[in-house]
C-alpha cells in the first residue's frame, strides 16, 4: 500500500505540473498580450515595456515558466529596483484588476465553494442513493418507474432553471428563506446553513437524479451475483445482505464519479455562484475571464485540477476499504 501511494503521489505530481504547462502555454503563448491587459487601455509603448520587463515576459517562454513554478514551491520577487514586490509562498502571481496576490484571492473564496460543494455533496448523495436503492429493490414495480421518471425529469432540468425557479417560489413568493448571503461557519451555523441551503437544493436536484439512476443499476447488478445467494441461504437478513453485500459492492463506480464531482465544485460552480450571487471561486473565475485576468484564470485552474486529481486519488484509495477485493 505505501508503495502504491508512492506512485500515486508521483503521478499526482507529474499529472499537475502537465497541467500548469500546458494551461500556461495556452494563456501566454496566445496572441493576447498579458502585458496590455495588465496595463490598461490608456498605456503608452514606454509604460507597455515597462510593464513587461516587470512581470517578466521579457524573458524566454522557458524561463518564464521556470520562474512561475519556482513561485509556487519558493515565492519569487516581481520587478527590479524600487518596485520590486516580493510575492510569498505558494505564489501565482498578482491579479491584473485588483493588483492582489493570487493565492489570497483563492483563499478568500475557497471557503464559500467549499461550504457549497460540501453541502450540496451531502445532499445529493442522501437523495439520490436513497432513491436508487430503493427503485433497485423495488425493481419493476411502481415505486421504480415513478423514482426513475422523477429522476429523469430533474436531471433535464438545467441548474440555472431550478435555481431562478426556487428564488422565485421560496425566497419571493413563500418568503420562507432570506436571499442567500454567505456567512461562516464559525460565525453563526444557523444562518450558515439557512443561507447555503436554496443553492445547496439546486445543485443536489441535478446530480440526485444522476446519482440515482447510476446507483439503481450497480445495485440491480450487484444484487445479481453469486454472493448474495450465499449470504441469503446462510440466513443472513436481509437488511445485512443488501447493506453489508449488495450496497457495499454497487458503491465502486459511485465513488468514482462522486470524486470527480466533488473535486469539480470544489473548484467553483460558476452558474450557481453567479445566480445566487455567492462570492465563491466560480464567480471569480468568471470575473477573471470577463476581464482578462490571465493570472487569476491560471491559478484558478491549476486549482482545480488540484482538487480533481486529489479526489481521485482518496477514491482509489477508499476503494480498497469498501470492497476487499482490491486490496489483493
Amino acid at each position: 500500500m505505501i508503495l502504491y501511494l508512492a506512485r500515486r503521489l508521483l503521478a499526482l505530481a507529474g499529472v499537475l505540473l502537465a497541467i500548469a504547462a500546458v494551461t500556461f502555454l495556452i494563456f501566454y503563448v496566445l496572441p493576447s498580450d498579458p502585458a496590455a491587459a495588465a496595463c490598461g487601455k490608456t498605456c503608452s509603448a514606454e509604460r507597455l515595456a515597462d510593464v513587461r520587463a516587470y512581470l517578466g515576459l521579457d524573458q524566454p517562454l522557458w524561463r518564464q515558466f521556470a520562474d512561475f513554478l519556482t513561485g509556487i514551491f519558493t515565492g519569487r520577487t516581481l520587478g527590479t529596483g524600487q518596485y520590486a514586490v516580493q510575492c510569498d509562498f505558494p505564489c501565482l502571481g498578482y491579479s491584473y484588476e485588483n493588483s492582489l496576490p493570487v493565492w489570497d484571492l483563492l483563499m478568500d473564496r475557497l471557503p464559500v465553494s467549499a461550504s457549497l460543494a460540501v453541502g450540496a455533496a451531502a445532499l445529493w448523495l442522501v437523495l439520490g442513493l436513497g432513491a436508487g436503492v430503493t427503485a433497485a429493490l423495488r425493481k419493476d414495480t411502481a415505486t421504480d418507474k415513478v423514482l426513475m421518471v422523477g429522476a429523469v425529469a430533474a436531471a433535464s432540468l438545467p441548474v440555472y432553471f431550478t435555481s431562478v425557479m426556487l428564488i422565485y417560489g421560496v425566497i419571493r413568493i413563500a418568503g420562507i428563506l432570506p436571499y442567500p448571503s454567505y456567512q461562516a461557519f464559525t460565525d453563526n451555523p444557523l444562518a450558515w446553513a439557512s443561507n447555503l441551503l436554496l443553492p445547496w437544493t439546486a445543485l443536489a436536484l441535478l446530480y440526485a437524479a444522476m446519482y440515482a439512476r447510476q446507483s439503481r443499476g450497480s445495485m440491480i447488478e450487484a444484487m445479481a451475483e453469486p454472493y448474495i445467494r450465499t449470504a441469503r441461504a446462510k440466513g443472513m437478513p436481509e437488511r445485512t445482505v443488501v447493506v453489508k453485500h449488495g450496497l457495499r459492492s454497487g458503491m465502486t463506480p459511485i465513488l468514482t464519479i462522486f470524486g470527480m464531482d466533488l473535486g469539480s465544485l470544489l473548484a467553483g460552480a460558476v452558474i450557481t455562484e453567479s445566480i445566487f450571487g455567492l462570492p465563491g471561486i466560480g464567480r471569480l473565475f468568471y470575473g477573471a475571464l470577463v476581464s482578462s485576468d490571465q493570472p487569476v484564470v491560471l491559478g484558478v485552474t491549476l486549482l482545480a485540477a488540484f482538487f480533481i486529481v486529489v479526489a481521485n486519488l482518496a477514491v482509489d484509495l477508499l476503494y480498497a476499504v469498501i470492497d476487499p477485493r482490491v486490496r489483493y
